[in-house]
C-alpha cells in the first residue's frame, strides 16, 4: 500500500487514543504506556509499506503495539524480579493494590497464545465487541467470542 506521511496521519488519528488506553492496561504505567505507544508508532510509519490494505490499519497497529508491549514488560519483569513493589500508590479510596493479583493475572494474560492476548486485549482492556475485534483480526464475530471465552478460561484456571 501506499502512503504518505498525511495519509498515515489520518490513519493514525482514528485509533491514537484506543492505542494509549490498551498500552496503559498492558503496562499499567502512563509513562511506559506512552512509551510503547511511541516505539509502535514509530515502527509502524517505517513499515507501512508491508500493510497491503488500508482498512486492516487499526489490527496491524494494535499487533505491533501488542509486540512492543510484550516485550518491555519481559525487560521490565528480568529488572524487577529481585524488587518488591512499590507501597507508595493507593487507588481512589486510599487502599493500597493488590499487587500480588496484578501479577497473577498478567501471569495468566501472558500464558495465552498471542492471538488469545489480542482478543481479550481488545475486547477486556480495549472495550471492543466481538464483531469490530472479528474485523480487526479477519476472523468470524462468532470464532471471537468462542476465543475469548476459552483464554478467559484458561486464565481462570490459572488463577485459582
Amino acid at each position: 500500500m501506499k502512503c504518505d506521511a498525511s495519509m498515515f496521519a489520518q490513519l493514525y488519528e482514528t485509533v491514537y487514543k484506543d492505542l494509549y488506553r490498551f498500552a496503559l492496561c498492558l503496562v499499567k504505567d502512563g509513562h511506559d504506556a506512552e512509551d510503547a505507544v511511541s516505539e509502535a508508532v514509530v515502527s509502524a510509519y517505517e513499515n507501512i509499506g508491508k500493510l497491503r490494505k488500508a482498512e486492516a490499519f487499526k489490527s496491524w497497529i494494535f499487533t505491533i503495539l501488542a509486540n512492543v508491549c510484550r516485550r518491555k514488560l519481559r525487560k521490565d519483569a528480568r529488572l524487577k524480579s529481585s524488587e518488591q513493589p512499590y507501597d507508595k500508590y493507593e487507588d481512589a479510596a486510599g487502599r493500597q493494590p493488590d499487587y500480588g493479583l496484578a501479577l497473577d493475572v498478567k501471569r495468566a494474560f501472558f500464558i495465552l497464545e498471542e492471538e488469545e492476548q489480542l482478543i481479550i486485549g481488545l475486547s477486556v482492556f480495549g472495550g471492543y465487541n466481538s464483531a469490530e475485534i472479528g474485523t480487526m483480526l479477519s476472523l468470524n464475530a462468532s470464532t471471537v467470542r468462542s476465543k475469548r471465552k476459552r483464554a478467559l478460561e484458561k486464565m481462570e484456571c490459572v488463577l485459582r
